[in-house]
């Protein structure tokens, strides 16, 4: 008794646990994400430290240095990149593929702690930190403008109403801004005024900080009643500023309007967006991990029309960057290829076999094992990208190999004149273990693939896994639904009437045959020329390989030689420059 004689032997059980393989696959199809490539998650996190109108330099040295010497104590940490401008330092912490994210977020933010005496005491805000991928970029990036209103106006309805309404769609993780244009008021002091009247700019920027501060009014106590008094102080235009007294020369105040003027603008003027030679707002669009981004980027499109028409009508949003284009673009492309791939199996299927029950058999092992695929892979959490598709597309070639082999064997006992039944019985039991060894060996290739370490042995290790399954599922079919059809289905041939196509191919295959058998024979009768032959071609083989490397090495320049030779350094690093302009 072998693994198929129970699936032989029921073959109403065997035809529903095969339909009950293909409805999981149907179901889960549809509902696995779509990517260019798998997801893979970098265990990265990026440090934000601001101080407003500090240099370069000076966030470097007073800012990024303390911060790097703690968080170049964390274990774990593979690389570090800070990167300072003006009144702002970024620093990114890459850590091992194997470390716990949380847990090197707890590390960082006791880094921060440590390293919080040695920072500048005026900092608005200690840093914070997020957990970042770098991996993903922006799916969608729309811009946000108008003709007719101020950009700072534009800021707040694509920062308060777009932004806030997008992020909240099912599969979008975040949504950045790009070119922010805050609404602030701007004070701009003449020098020259207030050197005259003797006045320091710090004493300037003391009344700015308490004259606009919504503080607690106390109460009016009555004998019977308490009254709160409520007032809020904050000046949110810049004509009021300029009324702000800044000092008192001679008897007399001196206002903001007589050393300078408060204008209306933006908070940072270094920040800037175009699109198409207009300012606007830049609103990045990222995805969740494991999301399907046609389904965000169709959800996003949904929303918009609702959510415009809250807003003015003069704001308009374009469509900047949509990577749905391109993925949608190379998946339909190998999906294409995947249907192609497989008419071409049955093709050459039904070509050597030229019968419709020996085609159909071996044929129907490609849709069960797709199908089946996709049902783990959904377990898996993968998706349908470009690696996970050209996996099954050449899992395609694999699949049917189980399957003729199967065939094949039952075929040659029915040619022998053993009933069907009585056949699929002798044949199973015969190649079973063929079966399964021509599997092992298949997915042994794939071995190397699912060890390999680093970011690209987790790129290809969903492409191995998928190999894997596949040739797993189809080994299954094989053993289980390939017998069972050959006992209910399949016929000697010999007693079939066969058509002209039939005959004609069968004389091109036996002209096939005997040109192999004179090919043969010429060998075996020239065994040692033979021999010679194989060994020469070998040597050369060592010959053309050896002389190549030496002439690649003899290629390379002086300049490229002394360059590989130069070390490269991996550590820390930190850039400086003068302004951001985005």
């Amino acid at each position: 008794m072998s693994i198929s004689t129970p699936f032989i032997l029921r073959p109403i059980a065997t035809s529903l646990l095969m339909a009950g393989v293909l409805l999981v696959g149907i179901v889960a199809f549809p509902l696995l994400p779509v990517a260019p490539l798998p997801q893979i998650d970098f265990p990265t996190i990026q440090v934000t430290t601001q101080l407003p109108g500090a240099n370069p330099e000076t966030m470097a040295s007073a800012v990024a240095t303390p911060l790097e010497n703690q968080f170049g104590a964390i274990p774990g940490v593979t690389q570090m990149t800070s990167t300072s401008t003006l009144g702002t330092t970024q620093i990114t912490l890459q850590f091992d593929l194997d470390r716990n994210i949380d847990a090197a977020a707890q590390d960082v933010q006791a880094a921060i702690d440590a390293a919080g005496g040695k920072l500048p005491h005026n900092l608005p805000a200690p840093p914070n930190y997020k957990k970042v991928n770098p991996a993903d970029s922006p799916i969608l990036i729309l811009a946000v403008h108008s003709d007719e209103l101020p950009i700072t106006q534009v800021d707040d309805i694509a920062e308060n109403q777009i932004a806030q309404q997008v992020s909240r769609i099912a599969g979008i993780s975040q949504v950045n801004i790009g070119g922010q244009q805050k609404p602030a008021v701007r004070v701009q002091v003449d020098p020259a005024k207030i050197a005259a009247l003797g006045i320091q700019m710090e004493d300037i920027a003391g009344v700015i900080a308490e004259a606009s501060v919504n503080d607690p009014k106390g109460s009016i106590n009555g004998p019977e009643h308490n009254f709160p008094i409520y007032d809020n102080d904050q000046l949110t235009k810049a004509a009021p500023w300029n009324d702000v007294i800044v000092a008192y020369r001679n008897g007399a105040p001196v206002r903001i309007r007589d050393v300078g003027v408060a204008v209306d603008g933006p908070e940072n003027t270094q920040l800037a967006a175009w699109q198409n030679g207009r300012p606007g707002i830049m609103l990045q669009i990222l995805k969740q991990p494991g999301a399907n981004i046609i389904d965000a980027v169709k959800a996003v499109d949904d929303l918009l029309p609702a959510v415009l028409a809250s807003v003015p009508p003069s704001i308009k949003v374009d469509r900047i960057i949509d990577r749905t284009q391109t993925i949608r673009a190379s998946v339909h492309e190998v999906e294409v290829t995947l249907l192609i791939s497989v008419a071409l199996v049955v093709m050459v299927i039904f070509l050597f076999l030229r019968n419709t029950w020996a085609t159909i058999i071996p044929a129907l092992t490609v849709p069960l094992s797709l199908m089946g695929t996709t049902g783990v892979m959904y377990l898996l959490g993968y998706s349908l990208d470009n690696l996970s598709l050209m996996a099954l597309t050449i899992a395609v070639g694999f699949v049917v190999d189980d399957a003729i082999v199967m065939l094949e064997n039952i075929y040659r006992h029915i040619e022998s004149g053993m009933p069907p039944k009585q056949a699929a019985l002798k044949g199973a039991a015969e190649i079973g273990f063929t079966i399964l060894s021509i599997s092992i060996s298949l997915v042994a290739v794939f071995i190397p693939l699912l060890l390999m370490g680093g970011i690209i042995g987790r790129l290809f290790r969903e492409f191995a896994i998928t190999v894997t399954v596949t040739i797993a599922v189809s080994a299954f079919v094989s053993l289980t639904l390939s017998p069972m059809l050959c006992a209910l289905f399949l016929k000697n041939q010999h007693e079939v009437k066969h058509g002209r196509s039939y005959l004609f191919i069968e004389r091109a295959f036996d002209k096939l045959v005997r040109g192999y058998e004179h090919g043969l024979d010429f060998v075996l009768a020239h065994q040692k020329t033979t021999l010679l032959v194989f060994v020469a071609t070998v040597a050369a083989t060592g010959v053309l390989t050896c002389s190549f490397r030496r002439g690649s090495f003899r290629s390379r320049t002086p300049e490229s030689s002394a360059e590989s030779r130069m070390p490269r350094r991996t550590c820390r690093s930190r850039r400086w420059c003068s302004s951001s302009i985005a």
